[in-house]
């Protein structure tokens, strides 16, 4: 990545997150919690756009920590614009976002991956006469972040990548980064392997591009739970990212706005292309741009080509889903969840993403997200 550009995306990342200073969400009590009220400058522009409609009161939501960031941006912005309603979106996990939608207690949840089928009959009980479907609200790349005194450009392919992830390659100084670090000076230092503790759907996608790629290295399902032997856990991208940053010799998983933000170098990824691919959102963008809607009816989940070999078309990558009822939403904040979905899916809302290392939905796949926001009932 070259400097100006990597410089720029710290800049706009730290900038994301200054947002979450002025945080006023109070659900469930987590450290991770995100929201905001205000806010000046280009993002308060963007908010002049939104339409509130029926929104009204206080509206919870959880899951997915990896759009937290994302969230934290949305928030704001609407909040500065709806006054008298509040957006409550606890960063946790994709798997207890789901639960928690499952148990009728969120408006919406925030998930890394697609419903499961079993997931699916859940949300019936909760969606009366409907079920719950999946709307492609957040894209990008799933950085891998590492901390290595003295090295600052590191090469990984498919495969090295899931030996060291799944404890056969200890050492960074292994003939298998050597050979992909030409003149790169790797210490004799062990590798340190942070992974995500809780059900996690960054860890699903991360575990869907191994599998794709290095099959052989990688025998493992793609669940939210983590599968490998050895490593360390850590709560959450922010969790994990804090660990790499304060470790040498570390490397973890989590979305590139962590990185950014904390100023973690990230591997660049040889896909077999041209060029090893840097985990940026225009990178990513050209993965994702590739997707395919495979879900049926309103539901409007993603299939990604994980072994993508494009040029400058970064490989692992995330959508993440904001999870609702297609029928049967509770009366009192359907209103909301639609208006505030609407913003997000809107040009206003998807091109702060962008800014905050995010990649936007590809502009066909979100205008059918908005027409099915649209519909919700």
């Amino acid at each position: 990545m070259k400097l100006q550009r990597k410089n720029r995306l710290r800049a706009t990342a730290l900038g994301a997150l200054a947002v979450s200073g002025a945080l006023v969400l109070t659900a469930c009590g987590s450290d991770d919690n995100t929201g905001s009220t205000g806010g000046t400058g280009e993002n308060t522009k963007a908010a002049s756009n939104i339409k509130c409609d029926d929104a009204k009161g206080k509206l919870l939501a959880s899951g997915s920590s990896a759009q937290k960031n994302a969230m934290d941006l949305w928030v704001k912005n609407y909040m500065a614009s709806c006054t008298g309603v509040e957006i409550n979106y606890k960063s946790s996990s994709s798997g207890e976002g789901i639960v928690a939608f499952n148990q009728g207690t969120v408006g919406f949840a925030g998930s890394d991956s697609a419903l499961k089928p079993e997931e699916v009959t859940e949300s019936k009980k909760i969606c009366k006469g409907g079920q719950g479907i999946n709307l492609p609200m957040v894209g990008g790349p799933i950085a891998i972040g590492y901390n290595l005194e003295g090295v600052d450009n590191l090469n990984l392919d498919a495969s090295t990548t899931a030996k060291i992830f799944n404890n056969k390659i200890k050492k960074w100084n292994d003939k298998a980064i050597a050979k992909l670090n030409p003149g790169v000076k790797l210490p004799d230092k062990a590798i340190q392997a942070f992974h995500r503790s809780e059900d996690s759907g960054t860890t699903q996608n991360l575990g869907k591009y191994l599998g794709a790629t290095a099959e052989k290295d990688w025998p493992y399902e793609a669940e939210k739970k983590w599968p490998a032997p050895g490593g360390q856990a850590a709560s959450g991208s922010a969790g994990v990212a804090a660990q790499v940053k304060q470790e040498d010799g570390s490397i973890g998983y989590f979305e590139l706005s962590y990185a950014t933000s904390q100023d973690i170098s990230t591997v660049k990824i040889d896909t077999g292309a041209a060029e090893p691919v840097a985990a940026t959102s225009e990178n990513a963008s050209k993965a994702i741009g590739a997707a395919k809607i495979e879900g049926q009816g309103k539901d409007l989940a993603l299939k990604l080509d994980y072994a993508t070999k494009a040029e400058g078309a970064y490989p692992i990558v995330l959508v993440t889903y904001e999870v609702v009822c297609d029928k049967g939403n509770n009366a009192e904040t359907l209103g909301t969840v639609k208006s505030f979905l609407t913003y997000a899916a809107s040009e206003d809302g998807q091109k702060v993403l962008s800014e905050a290392g995010y990649a936007p939905i590809p502009t066909e796949i979100n205008a059918k997200v908005r027409e099915t926001v649209s519909s919700l009932s």
